[in-house]
């Protein structure tokens, strides 16, 4: 199957071997990956700030430029969320985009489900051996469901021990534009989230979500924490860690 691989703005900009680590993963399913040039943004930024009419704009861009593949895959909760479960609502006024929207976003995946419920894989390349504990992403949990999937991919690494901390379902603090907006209250929700990951004693905190991920990170290190990594759960499976 052709798999389009949406990169999003944050691994694109500030970690882009996450998204080479998910084509090793892609194509170790067996997947024939392209990734379009032309792509950018998914709009969730512009989506969330209420400028829907350039949320809107840049649906019809992301529609137009993936919807000729079989699958597209996202190693983002957040961003999957946006295209799979908003874009038919903000082209619900234009019955040619909005006919376009509902055939195309159900075969948008975030990545772990993609390869644990579409791909199916038996098994991952990666050879991280030690200790992880994991953050459940807001977006990905609550409107997409993911909660299992990389529980059941990480568990396919003999090496691995998933430690799990209290509160994994609970926030980073990031919420995209909440950090900036509000960033006291941000930064009170990442150090409980630190805080929360260092009682496991875990060599690593490992998400689905950069935004969420840099969040954790610099939290981490701003309390004196230079010793724990910050992986996305792509580089744990790909492996190169």
């Amino acid at each position: 199957m052709r798999v389009a691989l949406f990169v999003t703005c944050l691994v694109d900009m500030m970690r882009p071997r996450i998204g080479f680590a998910v084509i090793r993963l892609l194509e170790a399913a067996g997947c024939e990956v392209v990734v379009p040039e032309s792509q950018t943004c998914c709009g969730q930024p512009a989506f969330n700030s209420g400028d829907l009419a350039s949320a809107a704009l840049l649906a019809k861009k992301v529609i137009a430029e993936f919807e000729g593949y079989d699958y597209v895959v996202a190693p983002s909760g957040s961003c999957a969320d946006q295209i799979r479960n908003e874009y038919p609502g903000l082209l619900a006024d234009d019955p040619e985009w909005h006919r376009r929207a509902v055939a195309f976003c159900p075969r948008v995946h975030e990545l772990t489900d993609f390869l644990a419920n579409v791909a199916k894989v038996g098994k991952v390349p990666g050879d991280f051996a030690g200790s992880i504990t994991y953050h459940d992403s807001c977006a990905g949990l609550r409107n997409l469901g993911i909660k299992d999937q990389p529980r059941h991919l990480l568990a396919k690494l003999p090496g691995v021990e998933l430690r799990e901390m209290p509160g994994a379902e609970e926030c980073c603090g990031f919420g995209g534009t909440f950090s900036v907006k509000f960033g006291e209250i941000s930064a009170a929700i990442a150090e409980r989230k630190c805080a929360s990951a260092g009682t496991t004693g875990a060599d690593a905190i490992v998400g689905g979500d950069l935004g969420c991920l840099l969040n954790i990170e610099g939290k981490l290190r701003r309390m004196g924490d230079e010793r724990t990594k910050v992986l996305h759960i792509a580089e744990v499976l790909a492996g190169g860690t």
